[in-house]
């Protein structure tokens, strides 16, 4: 007799607003008896877990810790050690979620564990729940459009250094730049040689407490960003 496994259900939980989960998410997290969220080594702070936990109905909850190094060695250890917890409890036959902060595809360390999980057990049985990304919330909260008729879009990770960072922006019409909390001296000298300051908005900590909107970002010059922050990059203008 065949035990039957349970599936893993990758889940988005938006950019931090508990409201912004979609329904599919919210019955499945309402119903799984087992979810993971990822921590650092250091501590089992999760904020995506904290974004979820007033949705909850007495699931067990269970802490996956992911090392903050660039060792490729000691990240691909800590990805098939957790694959494999995850694996355990699935061969249980009981489902189980993993939580994400915004959505488990674009930028979410779920993507890492998806490839492994597929690696170790081609055969997993994985259901991935979109989510609603910060950049998504962030265009909301400004009224910014991300795009619109023929213009292009381009998404980038801060650490792309200035010379690819402003390759990609002589290509694009529009542009959301994450995780500039590190880069954000490097992100502004490129924005001002190319001037266009006047045309970039930053969002921080969208949809948290916290929240701060700057359209001018000459006001943030020298400033340390808060961790999630991002900006968007209108090279036309808002149109209004």
């Amino acid at each position: 007799m065949t035990t039957k496994t349970g599936t893993l259900y990758g889940i988005g939980v938006g950019p931090g607003d508990p409201e912004l989960i979609t329904l599919k998410a919210l019955k499945v997290l309402q119903r799984v008896p087992h979810i993971f969220a990822s921590c650092s080594t250091k501590n089992t702070y999760s904020l995506a877990l904290g974004i979820v936990r007033c949705h909850l109905n007495g699931a067990g909850i269970e802490h996956l810790p992911f090392p903050m190094s660039k060792d490729a060695r000691v990240l691909a250890e800590a990805w098939e050690q957790n694959a494999r917890r995850v694996l355990e409890v699935l061969a249980t036959g009981h489902d189980a979620a993993f939580v994400t902060l915004g959505d488990p595809l674009t930028y979410s360390t779920f993507g890492y564990l998806l490839k492994t999980l597929k690696r170790l057990d081609p055969g997993v049985a994985i259901v991935t729940i979109p989510g609603i990304t910060s950049y998504s919330a962030a265009a909301a909260l400004t009224h910014i459009p991300l795009t619109e008729g023929e213009e292009s879009f381009y998404l980038v990770s801060g650490a792309l250094g200035a010379a690819q960072l402003k390759e990609v922006i002589d290509k694009s019409d529009n542009i959301v730049i994450l995780k500039t909390y590190r880069y954000f001296d490097e992100i502004y000298r490129v924005l001002e040689d190319m001037d266009l300051l006047d045309r970039t908005t930053c969002i921080s900590r969208c949809g948290l407490e916290g929240e701060t909107i700057v359209e001018n970002l000459r006001d943030l010059k020298g400033r340390e960003l808060p961790y999630l922050s991002m900006v968007i990059i209108k090279k036309k203008g808002k149109g209004y």
